[in-house]
């Protein structure tokens, strides 16, 4: 897995007439961890979601490595290098461990020995080996949120979008996840944007940091640049969830 660069275009979207994002443009350097925060409802999950293919903008663009991937189906933005998990994660339950994996790396890997092999290889690295054969609807939140890492790598990305995947997880669990994440893109050189409320996680990972309200792009700068940001502070006033 090699990085790409994102670029987001002043990319807006629109439902019913209610202005879900506006104007947003950022970009990601390749091989870069930068994060997307904001308080509930403030679109981030809609930007994801552009990027993704799930949505098209109303206006602007979406560009990976100077390629448009805005208004690609999602099967498309895969196949361009988009991976993604999602904030609500839902594993093939009646499916193993190794099987859900596997689907995924099906996506590049045509034979299936080859797909279950890279698989399996992924689950080591993130500590689900042992527990490659035990039904997906028999693990912990931890070990799902791993596994919905684990299946997004398998789709061999040059982006991954992870979508609050430290979320309902304990301090020592969130430390294991950020090393790997940071190990992974040590190694790799993939590109991550992440979108989290755990500010502790942001600040051990990402680079850059974008903060959105109200589907729009307040500040941007470093994790102690947006840490002292009179706007984000405002924004995140007696919001527990952003603590």
């Amino acid at each position: 897995m090699t990085g790409a660069r994102l670029d987001l275009d002043g990319i807006g979207k629109s439902f019913r007439g209610l202005r879900a994002v506006h104007d947003v443009s950022f970009s990601v350097p390749a091989g870069a961890i930068h994060a997307l925060i904001g308080p509930n409802g403030a679109g981030k999950t809609t930007i994801f979601n552009m990027i993704a293919g799930v949505l098209t903008p109303d206006v602007g663009t979406v560009t990976l490595d100077g390629r448009v991937i805005s208004g690609l189906r999602p099967d498309k933005a895969c196949d361009a290098g988009v991976g993604r998990t999602f904030q609500l994660v839902k594993p093939f339950m009646g499916l193993s461990v190794l099987e859900n994996v596997t689907i995924g790396a099906l996506h590049r890997r045509r034979d299936p020995a080859d797909a279950r092999a890279s698989a399996a290889a992924i689950l080591e690295r993130l500590g689900l080996f042992g527990r490659r054969h035990q039904l997906a609807k028999n693990l912990t939140l931890p070990d799902r949120k791993r596994l919905e890492v684990a299946r997004a790598l398998a789709t061999e990305p040059k982006l991954l979008l992870l979508d609050e995947v430290m979320a309902g997880l304990r301090p020592t669990e969130i430390d294991v996840m950020v090393a790997f994440l940071r190990e992974l893109n040590r190694q790799s050189g993939l590109t991550i944007l992440l979108i989290e409320h755990v500010m502790r996680a942001v600040m051990a990972l990402a680079a850059d940091v974008v903060v959105v309200s109200y589907g729009e792009k307040i500040a941007h700068g470093t994790p102690q640049e947006i840490a002292r940001h009179p706007a984000v502070l405002d924004v995140y006033l007696g919001d527990p969830e952003a603590a």
